[in-house]
Parts: C-alpha cells; structure tokens; sequence
C-alpha cells in the first residue's frame, strides 16, 4: 500500500528563474532526486537480464577476448568470445536491439551516441575488427570506457585512469596551495585527504601489480601533498614528511588494500567473485605449515603477463607476511599489525 500511494496520483511542476509552471499529471515514473528512485529503477528494469541473457551473454574472463558495452543509465554489459568467432557482431547487434526494444516498451531510449564498445584482447598484438551497426548507427570499438569513474583501456594498462587522476589531484593540489598561508597545518591535512586522497585511494587495487614506472605520478602527486601539509618547498626530501604524517607510499597502499582483501577472502567474508580465485594451501601429509594459512600461489606456466595480475600478486603478498599477522583474529587487528609491518619495511628501515 505505501507503494503503490507513493506511485499514485503524482504531480510535477518547473520551476525557472521564480517562475513556475502548471501543476501536471506524472503518469510514468517516480519524482526526481526521489530516495526510492535507484530501487524502483532497478525493480522496473528486472526484465532487462532475461533479455540479456537470451543472447547468452554473460560475465567471464576465462576466454580470450571480452568486450564492454556501455548503454544507458551506465549499465554494462560483459560478453567474452573466441578470436575467430564469426557470430560475435550479429550476436549483440542482436543483443542490443532487443535492448533497445525493451526499454521502449519501458518508457526509454537506448542511446546510441553514448553507447561505448571497448575490446580487450588477451594477447596485446591480436587486433579484433568489431563494429557494431544498430539502426542507422554504428558504434566502433573505443580506445578506452568510463566504468564507475575508472577509465579503462583497450590494454588494461590503466595509464589514461592515472593521467586522468593525477590531472584532477593535481588541480586540487594548486588550489589548496594558493589558500595554504591562511591554514593550520591540519586544517590543510584534512584538506589533502578529503580532495586529494581521496581520488588517490579510489578503486586503486585495479593497479596492483602494474609496473613502478606507470605509478609513478601518483607517488608524485602524493609527494607533492605532503610537501604542501608541511608548506615545504618542492625540492625538500619527502621520506621524512611521509613518516611524519604515517603515510604509506602509493604502491604499498595498494599493496595495503590488496593484502585486507586477501585477509577477507581466507576468512570467508569476501564476496564470492573474490574467493574464487583464493585456495589456502591444504598439505597432502600433517605439517607444521598447514596452519600458518599460507596460500597456493598459482602457476605462471603458459602465461607471461600472469606475474602482474592481481591473483598472482595476492598469493604472493599474503605468503611473505609473518605468521602473526596472517593468522590476526579481527580484520582490525589485522589492518593495524599489516600497516605497522608494511610501514617499517618500505619507510621506516629505509630511512
């Protein structure tokens, strides 16, 4: 019942520069900016996956190619395929047309000059003709889609999501130091962290595992973050103010994020998608090692790039950690030793 009087008998006017319109029947829909507006919406669209999965298009990454179809209200589609698969195009034209269908039928527009493909094939030297043509238009595939703020590439390396991070960081970082002489010096920490760390931290286990060169301007921007705390100048060391303000590098942090995820994933309360690729090492005969809850790292056989992917990286990272902290009773306890540990081995000892 409350509902379907939330639903009922709505009503909707505009309002422009002080001027108000007529009051008018809202016959589809909920009001906008509504708290209920992403559930319902979700609700309403349910029908949506049948559709999607018709076409027999699914979430995998075991194939060789997979492929990003940005389309409206920032949904993605995840379809995985074989090099020399002929039916790839005609499959989601097909796939996007009954999209486009069913959200006719629902009151909306799929929008085609939003729509955005992006391939990623396995082997970096393999190039795979996709286009797509819908109605009148034809979507190509892009060298890069925005998926919830992440700018990823046709390659994965991730380097135009860090030009575009250390971009905006470095925007906010200018506009911080222009108003530093008129701050506390945690007044502007709070700063730093609200507007700079905080695009820093974003979905940043994506790059773990990439190489230091290609992470290197974040660990600029956060150096030069630390230099505007202090109000020092850009050619003071930056070691002594990271440890000052207990700030792990870039790359630990991500090393950091990495490492709780693992922790998650042996304890059960990761998600599933997680725990798949996590298996606690199991002895085949009775060893002291069986409950020091190490981890199988997997083989690099047949795979040249598998040493930067975020699976190898996690076995490994979790493997060198001291028992004591593999084996923390709490995630607090866990993410207060992992720090300590972390800081002293890639700050402290290095100073």
């Amino acid at each position: 019942m409350w509902f379907k009087s939330y639903l009922s008998d709505r009503s909707f006017r505009v309002s422009w520069r002080g001027e108000v319109s007529k009051s008018q029947q809202l016959a589809t829909g909920v009001p906008q900016g509504s708290v209920l507006g992403p559930l319902l919406f979700s609700i309403y669209m349910t029908s949506l996956g049948s559709v999607i999965q018709k076409h027999s298009l699914s979430l995998s990454f075991r194939l060789f190619l997979s492929l990003l179809c940005c389309y409206a209200d920032d949904t993605q589609l995840y379809f995985s395929f074989q090099p020399d698969d002929p039916m790839v195009v005609a499959r989601i034209s097909a796939c996007l047309s009954d999209i486009s269908s069913c959200m006719n039928d629902h009151h909306l527009q799929l929008n085609l000059t939003k729509t955005e493909l992006l391939v990623v094939p396995a082997n970096p030297s393999f190039h795979h003709n996709v286009s797509i043509q819908l109605g009148s238009s034809t979507i190509n595939p892009s060298r890069t889609a925005r998926y919830l703020r992440v700018v990823m590439d046709h390659q994965l390396s991730f380097t135009d999501n860090i030009a575009t991070t250390t971009r905006s960081c470095r925007f906010a970082l200018y506009n911080i130091r222009k108003i530093r002489p008129f701050l506390l010096e945690q007044a502007t920490q709070l700063l730093v962290q609200a507007l700079v760390f905080s695009r820093l931290e974003y979905c940043n286990v994506l790059l773990a595992g990439l190489p230091a060169c290609t992470i290197k301007p974040l660990q600029l921007i956060q150096n030069a973050a630390a230099r505007v705390v202090f109000n020092e100048p850009k050619t003071a060391h930056v070691t002594p103010l990271l440890i000052r303000l207990h700030w792990l590098p870039v790359a630990t942090r991500i090393k950091f994020k990495v490492l709780m995820l693992a922790y998650k994933t042996t304890t059960g309360t990761a998600p599933t998608y997680l725990s798949s690729l996590v298996q606690s090492y199991v002895p085949s005969r009775s060893l002291r090692s069986a409950s020091e809850g190490h981890l199988v790292v997997p083989s690099h056989r047949g795979s040249k790039s598998l040493s930067q992917t975020f699976s190898w990286n996690l076995h490994s990272w979790w493997n060198d950690l001291p028992i004591s902290i593999r084996t923390a009773e709490s995630l607090l306890i866990f993410k207060k030793h992992r720090k300590t540990h972390l800081f002293r081995q890639h700050l402290t000892n290095q100073y």
